[in-house]
């Protein structure tokens, strides 16, 4: 029996994201970017999944990486898209426009701080969305949408 290739998830990080660790860690934790996107690929691996996990400060690159994820056939969209969650009708409309399965993913508890921070464009584009988990909010996010997918464990 031939198994199965990995099927990618594009784990998504916008702006000030690459700071993870030194920005504000009372709020955001001592994980770095890097921790996270290990996290990621470990977890995704579980669900004999690949994760390419890629941030970006800038919108429209953030943008670009939605509509290759559509190009490239990912099974889903792990999305953690800052302070462009906030802002961005054009982030909202790519993930609307690509139909791929989303889940969106803040470190914090967004709807414990400022007011503003309390709507986001991204999470109605997603089917599910996730704060104040710190960076474990990624592992269910990664779990949720394997679920989502049909794709059980593998180990």
């Amino acid at each position: 029996m031939a198994e199965r290739p990995a099927e990618t998830i594009y784990v998504l990080n916008g702006p000030n994201l690459n700071l993870l660790g030194t920005r504000e860690p009372e709020k955001y934790g001592h994980a770095r970017l890097a921790d996270v996107e290990q996290l990621c690929v470990q977890t995704a691996a579980q669900f004999g999944l690949k994760a390419d996990c890629r941030q970006s400060n800038r919108e429209g690159e953030l943008i670009d990486f939605i509509h290759e994820a559509l190009t490239k056939k990912a099974a889903g969209i792990i999305i953690n898209a800052g302070g462009y969650s906030h802002t961005s009708i054009a982030l909202h409309d790519a993930l609307m426009a690509v139909k791929i399965p989303t889940v969106e993913v803040h470190v914090t508890n967004i709807h414990a701080r400022e007011e503003f921070r309390h709507h986001s464009f991204t999470a109605r584009a997603a089917f599910a969305s996730l704060c104040g988990f710190g960076i474990e909010g990624y592992r269910l996010a990664i779990q949720g949408l394997a679920a989502k997918i049909g794709v059980k464990a593998t180990a």
